[in-house]
């Protein structure tokens, strides 16, 4: 896989001696059009790397955020065909911005997990993050993406040890997912330094590039963790923004969400100089 988007954006970063902006959306969220009208605007608005969601009726590891974004989105219709078809469409006018597909394992079963890997390839999906399930049940799903060049993603947590580790590691790709708290998306905050101490810790074991997640809502939080990490993840600040909006029933959510997304990146992509300088 080295020739693949994922690889390729986080070389590209690296070599501009900065960390990538990874956003994550809800696919149909608050609606399937405005929702691919948000996926179109994430890229120019500096997004390196875009999570999208498959709605789910139990995203237990969700805090309220996006809790309430799977439920617009599964009122609007969303189905996980739905989703792949926005990505299809993306991939019209972009080839390059790298696309992880983040949820659930219920509904990849449903679908059929070897199903559902040819069809995410032929969509244009350059990798999943499935939370609920487990490196000893990755057969469940590992070997389907793997047959396709799909990557899959695995994610540690501040309490993933010295001896949890090379389990978690075993068959991950693309980069992996350090959930910067315990809990639920969005509840809390990590302090710079130990999102610092956990990516030396993490990269002693892997040459895979550490993403950092949950709890980043601001561009100031997302700029100390850009000195340290490879990657800073945001989510649930977005999908929030998108729900007052759609509260307002506002028709002009994707610019809104551009903005957001645009002084996170401007943060993210300056943090080391200015930590140097």
């Amino acid at each position: 896989m080295s020739r693949d988007r994922l690889s390729t954006r986080f070389a590209a970063c690296a070599a501009e001696g900065r960390a990538a902006l990874v956003t994550f959306v809800t696919a149909g969220d608050p609606d399937l059009a405005t929702s691919a009208e948000i996926l179109a605007a994430l890229p120019g608005a500096g997004a390196d790397v875009i999570e999208i969601g498959m709605p789910f009726t139990d995203p237990m590891a969700d805090g309220p955020a996006i809790q309430r974004g799977n439920l617009r989105s599964l009122a609007a219709g969303t189905t996980l065909r739905k989703v792949l078809a926005m990505v299809t469409a993306f991939r019209e006018t972009d080839n390059a911005t790298p696309i992880v597909l983040m949820g659930y394992f219920n509904p990849i079963l449903a679908f059929g997990p070897e199903r559902f890997a040819s069809a995410a390839k032929l969509a244009g999906i350059d990798g999943c993050i499935v939370v609920d399930l487990p490196p000893e049940e990755g057969d469940e799903l590992a070997p389907a993406l793997a047959a396709h060049g799909l990557h899959l993603v695995r994610l540690a947590t501040p309490t993933t040890d010295a001896h949890r580790l090379p389990t978690v590691l075993n068959g991950a790709s693309g980069f992996l997912y350090y959930v910067a708290v315990a809990g639920v998306t969005g509840a809390n905050s990590a302090a710079a330094t130990d999102v610092a101490e956990a990516v030396a810790r993490l990269k002693a074991s892997t040459s895979l590039p550490i993403a950092v997640g949950f709890g980043v809502r601001t561009p100031d939080q997302a700029a100390a963790i850009a000195t340290h990490a490879d990657a800073v993840v945001v989510g649930s600040a977005i999908v929030d923004a998108i729900g007052a909006a759609a509260e307002e029933r506002a028709n002009d959510i994707p610019a809104r969400v551009a903005a957001q997304v645009a002084a996170l990146a401007q943060a993210v992509r300056t943090a080391r100089q200015e930590k140097a300088a």
